[in-house]
């Protein structure tokens, strides 16, 4: 966890520059709305994971205590087990998300959004950190050391940062062996020869070995097949598991009731949902979702959210001392303000006193610590 908060300094000047770039070349690949989206789930997700990332940790100290094979710290070659392998397995873990119904539930928060830049990289879910803990028994079999094992993971994430960005074009031989811009442009398109398509964290050798490789041959269009249509990171988390339990209600038998959890995400009792045909794709396109607010507005939140950033970071760096309560009083009411931000983008009639509530409450919260 420390290895991600001390890189989201870097994080954040790096999509400052993707932007000026952008801007230099004449594209818009940035619409705040949309960014300022990415950032709250982002910052929701890494807040939950002060609270959730340890059931990881002793998970797989636990299983290590079993471990079938005992390896050297210090040797390269148990390094190198645990890049590949991590690699390895965050494939068949990336793969199943997109295959089951449940697991598709946790991790559709990355894909929600219309636009594709490094802002996107950093939106995540609350519930990834656990869909993950069986992914890593193996390694923990194997012999990985956990700090080893837990690096590696924190080297495999870092590593996707910078695939996630337009600007970027081939980079011809490295295209064969590493994830780059363009194969992860194909993950997030859901053009259908697209879909499903090229899982790899690093190295780009699974999608081969495994049959899910596809080259941008065509301009991607990004999001999912049925659109989110909310800025919210609270919906953003839910709103699949709500709809499998609607899709559950259907079923004519247990079987089928039971079926639907573990389903494909398209599947239906009766049909499949239909891909989108080249004319969707074109609106898609054409009409992306981006909320817009009054130019006073969008300076508050943006100027809000991107104070939120440095203090999610503050709370990551000393949850492991600070006291319990203060990390999650502060954690609720950061994650308050991402919630109140997109509802005052959405222009909810109770957004404005959430977002008051939230800020009277921190600076009480900042007076008592600060005394």
């Amino acid at each position: 966890m420390q290895l991600i908060a001390w890189s989201i300094p870097g994080f954040i000047v790096l999509m400052a520059i993707e932007a000026a770039v952008a801007r230099r070349r004449g594209r818009r690949i940035y619409h705040l709305s949309a960014a300022v989206s990415d950032l709250s789930c982002g910052i929701t997700s890494q807040l939950c994971n002060i609270f959730t990332a340890s059931l990881g940790v002793l998970a797989y100290v636990a299983i290590y205590q079993l471990r079938l094979v005992e390896l050297d710290p210090s040797a390269a070659s148990t390094w190198l087990l645990a890049l590949v392998g991590v690699d390895f397995f965050y494939y068949w873990w990336h793969r199943l998300s997109h295959e089951v119904n449940l697991l598709w539930a946790a991790h559709v928060v990355h894909h929600h959004s219309e636009d594709l830049n490094l802002a996107v990289a950093l939106r995540q879910a609350l519930f990834t950190s656990i869909t993950m803990i069986p992914f890593s028994v193996p390694m923990a079999l194997l012999g990985v050391p956990p700090l080893i094992y837990f690096v590696a993971r924190a080297i495999n994430t870092l590593y996707q940062f910078w695939i996630h960005t337009e600007l970027i074009d081939r980079l011809g031989p490295v295209e064969r062996v590493l994830n780059t811009p363009s194969h992860h442009r194909v993950h997030h398109a859901v053009n259908p020869r697209y879909l499903d398509k090229n899982y790899a964290g690093i190295l780009i050798c699974w999608d081969h070995l495994f049959g899910t490789f596809e080259p941008e041959n065509e301009r991607p269009v990004y999001g999912i097949v049925k659109p989110l249509r909310s800025l919210s990171p609270l919906w953003a988390n839910v709103h699949h598991f709500v709809e499998i339990a609607r899709v559950a209600a259907t079923a004519r038998t247990w079987r089928e009731w039971l079926y639907t959890w573990i389903a494909p995400p398209g599947w239906r009792p009766d049909h499949d949902v239909p891909l989108l045909t080249a004319a969707e794709l074109q609106r898609r396109a054409d009409h992306r979702f981006d909320v817009r607010a009054a130019p006073g507005l969008a300076l508050y939140i943006a100027v809000q959210a991107l104070i939120a950033v440095p203090a999610t970071m503050y709370l990551l760096v000393v949850s492991a001392t600070a006291p319990p309560l203060a990390v999650l009083v502060g954690s609720v009411l950061i994650a308050a303000g991402t919630v109140a931000w997109a509802g005052l983008f959405e222009r909810r009639p109770w957004a404005w006193p959430l977002e008051l509530t939230r800020v009277i409450a921190s600076v009480i919260l900042l007076h008592i610590f600060s005394a």
